[in-house]
This record gives C-alpha cells, structure tokens and sequence, in this order.
C-alpha cells in the first residue's frame, strides 16, 4: 500500500510541476497543457473529446541547439476509450523574443483517428532566441499548444 501512495504522491508532482508556465530549455523542458473539451465534424458524424487529455511538449538541447523535440496527445479515463483525434496534425513554431514566429515546421495531415497523435522535429540550430513552440490541429482548427522559452 506505501508503494501506491508514493506512486500517487509522485505521479501528482510530476503533473503539478508539468501544468506551470513555459519552461526554459537549458537542458530539458517538458511541459503538458490540458486538451479542452470539444465536438468536430467527420463525414458527418459528430465526434467529441471529452476532458482528460493532455498535449506534451519535450524538448531538449542547450541556448539555441535543439537537439530532440517531440510533441503528441496522452489520454486518460473515458478519453482513452474514444475514437480520438481524426484530420490532425502537429506543428512546431519558433519565434523570436518579440513573439514574431520566424520558422514554422507544418506536419503532415494524417486523415485516420488516432486517440494518441505524436510528432518528432528534427535536431536544429535556432537562429535567435526566444520561444519554441507546438500546436495540435484537429480538422485544420488549432485545438492545444503548449510553448518553452529559448534562452541564454
């Protein structure tokens, strides 16, 4: 019974420490934003997704060199059993200390349902300083996006 009580105790941590403000990326950044709730059209058919999915933004690497990026959906409860995500896509964005994006990798449209939609970006230098971030398009509407902060 203490393994499970600590098992909770450090899974509510990690996820307290997961849902602050955009991190720095010095060395590594993990950051997770909840998936609101909300219903989409597929062929006709009205599809939902309920709370209790969360979009996950790892990156790690050091200043400007990003050297592994990765992005994508965790569901959990009644979420998990839905049909998930159909039309989606992940994009990574970068933007300079103003907020002005300068670099977009668009992903591809992937037009299955997934309920656990994932993208990997390439290792990159990065021009300037500023922030990195990712964005989960559900039927060519942005939905999520979770964002690190690129420093010195």
């Amino acid at each position: 019974m203490g393994y499970v009580s600590r098992l909770t105790t450090a899974l509510a941590a990690a996820g307290a420490l997961a849902l602050t403000a955009p991190t720095t990326a010095h060395a590594t950044a993990i950051g997770s934003t909840p998936v609101q709730t909300f219903e989409y059209s597929v062929g006709g058919a009205t599809m939902k997704i309920p709370t209790g999915c969360m979009f996950t933004h790892v990156i790690r690497g050091k200043g400007k060199r990003i050297n592994y990026q990765n992005a994508g959906v965790d569901c959990a409860f009644v979420a998990a059993l839905g049909s998930g995500f159909c039309n989606w896509r992940i994009d990574f964005t970068y933007a300079d200390t103003n907020n002005r994006v300068y670099r977009t990798s668009r992903g591809k449209t992937h037009n299955e349902c997934k309920i656990d939609p994932m993208r990997n970006n390439s290792p990159q230098t990065l021009p300037r300083y500023g922030r990195a971030c990712t964005h989960l398009y559900v039927g060519g509407v942005r939905r999520v996006s979770q964002c690190h902060h690129i420093t010195k």
